[in-house]
């Protein structure tokens, strides 16, 4: 299996984080999806260098890859869920997504990560949709210079009820940005079965020349909820078989395990997880690729 799986740690928030990573790596895990949350790793608290040198050395110590992860609830407000947002009316506030998102790439840079992760967020009551689009081009300005100068790639997530929540609205980024080649995509198995209008097997050959990030869970259509493997209706062994193609296009991430909302569950469904995808993957009589 060319898949290299991951899983994230927003579902394993009950664990210490050297514990998560060494669970995951006992798992046969290839690699984690770090969200920056007071949790796990802060990224506004101190010492963040030491910090960002331990974890980079215990993934090392592993053999575990990474993409950093910025949807954490509540790291910026702690009374506003994903607040404040790049869509945010208040300048001052835009700017501070902007300066984490920033913040996140150097971190990648120092962990060696594939990818930052981060979305758009929900359009503000009494606002445009173009006010809405040239608040995110605006602030997405600074953190793509910085994905551009440290070679990190900033994979954008279409989100269910964000501005940007289609595959259509990612390209249309791409046309209102210039299309800078730091622009990719993380893709979301789940949400392309609760809302895209191509099958999620479909939307993976569609995304594939942008991907830079993966993320899989189980979904149903219409409900934006992440459900562990089979609680769903997604078809996986077609999804799987495409994207372990990714590779021949380029693709070097990971697919990662996404239920943020298990985390009191976490350790046995970060174990039946990868079994399930093991199992139905195109390739299950191999051994892991990691």
């Amino acid at each position: 299996m060319t898949i290299r799986l991951g899983y994230g740690t927003n579902g394993l928030t009950d664990l210490r984080l050297d514990d998560a990573l060494g669970l995951l790596a006992d798992l046969g895990y290839d690699g984690v999806g770090l969200t920056l949350d007071h949790m796990h790793f802060d990224p506004l608290a101190p010492d963040l260098a030491a910090r960002t040198a331990h974890v980079a050395a215990r993934l090392q110590e592993l053999g575990l890859g990474v993409t950093v992860e910025t949807g954490a609830r509540y790291v910026l407000d702690p009374r506003r869920k994903h607040g404040p947002s790049l869509l945010d009316p208040d300048p001052e506030a835009r700017a501070a997504r902007t300066r984490l998102l920033v913040r996140a790439v150097g971190i990648a840079a120092d962990l060696g990560a594939h990818a930052v992760h981060c979305f758009s967020g929900i359009t503000p009551p009494d606002t445009t949709p173009d006010t809405a689009w040239q608040r995110l081009t605006g602030a997405l300005a600074p953190v793509l210079e910085a994905a551009d100068a440290s070679g990190i790639p900033l994979a954008i997530e279409p989100e269910p009820g964000h501005l940007l929540a289609t595959l259509a609205d990612f390209h249309h980024l791409r046309v209102l940005t210039g299309d800078p080649a730091p622009l990719g995509l993380t893709l979301d198995i789940g949400h392309c079965q609760c809302l895209e209008p191509a099958m999620p097997v479909d939307c993976v050959r569609e995304a594939a020349p942008w991907l830079r990030h993966v993320q899989i869970e189980d979904m149903r259509r219409g409900v934006h909820e992440h459900l562990p493997f089979g609680e769903g209706e997604i078809d996986f062994p077609p999804v799987l078989e495409a994207l372990d193609t990714l590779s021949d296009t380029g693709y070097r991430g990971l697919t990662v395990v996404e239920l943020p909302r298990h985390s009191h569950a976490g350790p046995e469904l970060a174990r039946t997880s990868i079994e399930f995808l093991r199992k139905h993957s195109p390739s299950s009589h191999s051994p892991s690729s990691r």
